[in-house]
């Protein structure tokens, strides 16, 4: 079959040729794009057994109910419970035996009139993998990002023949699946940043594996995770949030890093911070790269320093970008308010490796005037020499020669500050020194919170 899948209409007919696949669409916000898909396709009787768009807000809390917000996932969700249930209720006795019922539902902010606001939209489907089977819902966030109210309509239509093409072919390879989801669509069309499955048939799906899917294939820069394990959007997150972001691998989680952050919230927020904005919020970010293993991510070791850091109480942020300007410029997307980014002095000094900017023209200088032009501010937490014992701060790094003045510029404008140590004992111990200890002596236990004990216990045979 996939070789004579070559568009999005070649899906909508395969999918309306299955005579077990039938349900309903309710779309609202951007036409009826997906179900005209599937009209167009032809043979669509064999899938569609209604179609419907209720824009006005009032009917549609009539057949919906009310909703705080009519784009959110509240909503969809609603919808897809009201018109699933329906179609079940009516239908079952007929051809309950013989059908997969679905609905599928988007409820979307597209392009108005002179329009200038965020374009995007949530869409689900709930449906049965067999006949007479236990029901599921998956339910996915994007981002419309063409500028033409037609072209945003056009690809919400393709990403949602795409999700229900992948909910009943790849539900259960989910490297397939979110590949799947953007077939069809230019790069930089749609974001999607957040996927969920929902429900008794997907009660083993772990959520923060979806989330980490959509950052690996590109569908967006960043995924956050609650201390409650709940899977977030960094928007709905850092929404006019300060933020105090310690980069790491955390592998394992230390003390030290508790200090760092404790240190950091010492100093972070400034009085930059606006009267509207809410309470500064600790976030430890990893990046993709942090998690491989011979190139591979290591999806244990992924799930087990999470529930480290959310069993600690902070929130998780993961990204697929390992340069400071670009993780700057990915906050920037989801708040105005103060960012601190705590850094310890070997990372400090990675900043200034060529490597790290060899992609932009300007070099460098570049990479540093996108950082700070994202007004973000560095904390720098001290190291210590283990070779001569100097304890080496923000005050006392020495930048190379030739930026030696460009970095006493960023100290002298307040833009690199220097941290305090709480406990200096923390300086003698790196993680991968706990780790690679922890077979020798008995005394690891000091350096490691409770919470990531089990963490070192696991992992500590990995490290050579």
């Amino acid at each position: 079959m996939s070789e004579t899948i070559r568009t999005v209409q070649d899906k909508a007919l395969q999918l309306n040729l299955d005579p077990s696949i039938y349900g309903t669409f309710a779309e609202i916000g951007a036409g009826q794009e997906v179900a005209n898909h599937f009209f167009r396709a032809s043979a669509s009787a064999g899938t569609v057994a209604k179609s419907i768009s209720a824009y006005d807000m009032t009917i549609s809390d009539t057949v919906y109910g009310k909703s705080k917000r009519y784009v959110s996932q509240d909503r969809v969700v609603q919808m897809l419970n009201y018109e699933y249930d329906l179609l079940h209720e009516r239908l079952m006795e007929e051809r309950g035996d013989r059908s997969r019922f679905f609905s599928f539902c988007n409820t979307v902010r597209a392009r108005g009139y002179q329009d200038k606001e965020e374009c995007h939209g949530w869409l689900g489907i709930r449906y049965q993998a067999r006949p007479n089977g236990r029901s599921g819902t998956i339910l996915l966030h994007t981002r419309l990002l063409d500028k033409e109210n037609v072209d945003q309509m056009e690809a919400l239509g393709i990403l949602g023949v795409n999700l229900i093409w992948a909910a009943f072919h790849h539900s259960t390879d989910l490297e397939t699946f979110v590949k799947s989801l953007t077939a069809h669509l230019a790069p930089g069309r749609i974001e999607i940043d957040m996927l969920k499955f929902l429900g008794e048939r997907f009660e083993m799906v772990d959520n923060r594996l979806c989330a980490l899917e959509l950052v690996k294939q590109c569908c967006t820069p960043a995924t956050v995770f609650m201390p409650n394990g709940e899977v977030v959007q960094a928007a709905e997150a850092f929404y006019r949030t300060p933020l105090l972001v310690l980069r790491g691998s955390f592998m394992p989680v230390t003390n030290l890093h508790l200090d760092m952050l404790e240190q950091g919230s010492k100093v972070f927020p400034c009085d930059e911070q606006s009267e509207k904005a809410k309470p500064c919020r600790e976030v430890c970010e990893v990046s993709l790269a942090n998690l491989l293993r011979d190139g591979e991510i290591d999806l244990i070791s992924f799930i087990d320093r999470v529930d480290t850091l959310q069993a600690l109480g902070k929130v998780v942020m993961i990204s697929n970008c390992p340069e400071f300007h670009r993780v700057a410029a990915t906050l920037r997307l989801y708040t105005r308010e103060p960012v601190g980014m705590i850094l310890s002095i070997g990372l400090l000094n990675e900043l200034f490796k060529e490597k790290w900017s060899e992609n932009l023209s300007g070099g460098i200088l570049e990479s540093f005037g996108r950082l700070f032009k994202s007004g973000i501010s560095l904390l720098v937490y001290p190291w210590r020499n283990r070779k001569d014992n100097e304890c080496v701060t923000a005050e006392t790094f020495r930048a190379p020669e030739n930026l030696e003045h460009l970095y006493r510029h960023f100290i002298e404008n307040g833009l690199i500050r220097g941290l305090e140590v709480g406990d200096e004992e923390l300086l003698k111990k790196t993680g991968r020194e706990i780790l690679r200890g922890y077979r020798k002596s008995g005394d690891w236990e000091r350096w490691v919170p409770e919470p990531a004990r089990d963490l070192v216990r696991r992992h500590a045979h990995t490290q050579k």
